[in-house]
């Protein structure tokens, strides 16, 4: 269940971001308070995931799916730069967090 509440805890971390970057743009309350119950559910999996998984591959893992798909969705959603080394670099966060979950 570790490795479910990790993922969990990343997916609400991606969404605490894309309202966070709706905040600044509409400045209004709803998504403030998206911004915040999503940070707070995804500390919470997280420190869920941390009573079996070591520190710092739950830690690791959270932020890579958080910069990983932050980024991913301001290249979707937000029509961000999909630069070649751009991408390449998200690549390396993914091979990164796959090595961690072969490790543990």
């Amino acid at each position: 269940m570790a490795w479910t509440f990790l993922i969990i805890a990343g997916i609400c971390e991606v969404a605490g971001v894309i309202f966070m970057k709706l905040a600044t743009e509409k400045k209004t309350w709803g998504p403030r308070l998206l911004l915040i119950a999503n940070f707070a559910v995804s500390f919470y999996f997280l420190s869920l995931a941390m009573k079996d998984l070591p520190m710092g591959t739950a830690y690791a893992i959270w932020t890579g799916i958080g910069t990983a798909g932050s980024a991913l969705i301001g290249i979707v959603l937000f029509k961000e730069s999909a630069d070649w080394r751009r991408l390449l670099f998200l690549s390396c966060i993914l091979f990164g967090a796959v090595g961690l979950k072969l490790l543990s």
